[in-house]
């Protein structure tokens, strides 16, 4: 193998390709960057053994062939290399990748050419243009609700499936859900019955690499292909099986006789709750909402250490609810998704599911689970008197 290509042209998809080999950890041929010299252009490929990620760019090929590298120390070299044209170059025996710049000279051990697998490729025939950008956003609306835990399963997935005339996308990790539906005939006539779960550090993985550009999208029986708009670059992920919960049965409860309706204005409420959370502590992690006096709402929180924070705000309430308490960091980063100036909340009860939503968040839903209420006194004026 004997290529020339500059530095400006591969930089890019070397650091995408270095980033989901494992750093130190796995085996050897999990560590490599795969090198194809073929018909004008170098492929950049490599695997973690189930994320995968493939590129092809311009190059003068003077030889083909094919070798891996180290992948880390490969593209930490040329990262700190100046622009310019790079060679490379296998030397005869194939152990040595030999990589020249204006009169620097670099040696680089190759991988064992048996180590190598074939990538899937993006499956030919049908595919669907879809946004990057939209893409992105949909995945922060749900991300955040996804479980950290791999032995959690379907909850550890972000979970796609079409519904009637739209696509629903949710995360779950038992005491948030966050769902955002949205219109797509292509993508939904793609998606299989069942939907598709993505776990939750492939999606992590599959936003690193996404752009505001368009994107080709491909599902076959077992992965997920992305691909960018130029066909130089695709990223594929495995599917997982599980069975994802069934979400309608605790999003139908919001639609039950009897709820109570609280309507606040939500930076309002944000800047009162980012100011009690200095209040909360590791065994009090709550502002509690108190309901009862007509037109207003009051958040409290106390805290052994910490003190005591009360502030009233203006609130449209309808319900029987007295009081009520959340998470305060959780219902903080909650409202950091919505882009309504007002917001909703669907309280079922004390300790039932409430909803989020938003008059200029179309099908966009969040809920989440209230702390149960302790009636316990950390702090009083009486005390620190």
């Amino acid at each position: 193998m004997f290529v020339k290509v500059t530095r400006t042209d591969i930089i890019e998809g070397l650091q995408k390709s270095a980033n989901i080999i494992p750093a130190k950890t796995g085996a050897a041929f999990l560590r490599t960057i795969w090198l194809s010299a073929e018909n004008g252009a170098l492929r950049i490929m490599s695997t973690d053994s189930s994320l995968e990620f493939v590129g092809s760019y311009r190059a003068e090929v003077v030889e083909q062939g094919l070798c891996g590298v180290q992948g880390r120390s490969f593209f930490d070299l040329v990262r700190k290399l100046p622009a310019g044209e790079i060679q490379l170059k296998l030397d005869p025996t194939g152990q040595t990748l030999l990589v020249s710049q204006a009169g620097r000279n670099y040696k680089l051990p190759t991988s064992e050419k048996s180590w190598f697998q074939p990538f899937a490729e993006f499956p030919q025939g049908e595919h669907v243009m879809w946004s990057g950008d939209f893409l992105q956003e949909l995945i922060d609306r749900v991300f955040f609700c996804v479980s950290d835990e791999d032995t959690m399963e379907a909850m550890a997935c972000m979970y796609m499936r079409a519904v009637e005339e739209k696509v629903e996308v949710c995360g779950l990790n038992g005491h948030q859900f966050a769902m955002c539906g949205f219109v797509n005939d292509d993508v939904r006539g793609m998606l299989p019955p069942e939907g598709v779960l993505i776990q939750k550090k492939y999606v992590l993985e599959l936003k690193k690499w996404l752009t505001a550009d368009e994107i080709e999208l491909a599902i076959s029986q077992k992965r997920l292909f992305f691909r960018t708009q130029d066909q130089r670059e695709s990223f594929s992920l495995p599917l997982s099986y599980f069975q994802y919960p069934d979400y309608k049965s605790f999003v139908g409860k919001l639609s039950t006789p009897g709820v109570s309706e609280l309507q606040a204005e939500k930076a309002a409420l944000s800047e009162a709750l980012d100011r009690i959370s200095i209040f909360n502590t590791d065994n009090n992690r709550c502002t509690y909402f108190q309901l009862e006096t007509p037109g207003q709402l009051t958040l409290q929180s106390q805290g052994n250490d910490t003190g005591a924070a009360t502030e009233s705000m203006e609130a449209g309430f309808a319900g029987e609810l007295k009081k009520i308490a959340f998470p305060t960091r959780d219902l903080l980063e909650i409202l950091g998704h919505f882009h309504s100036p007002k917001v909703r909340f669907t309280l079922t009860g004390a300790e039932g599911p409430c909803g989020i939503t938003g008059e200029d968040d179309a099908d966009y839903l969040v809920i989440i689970m209230p702390m149960k209420i302790v009636e316990e006194t950390y702090y009083s004026e009486e005390a620190s008197a």
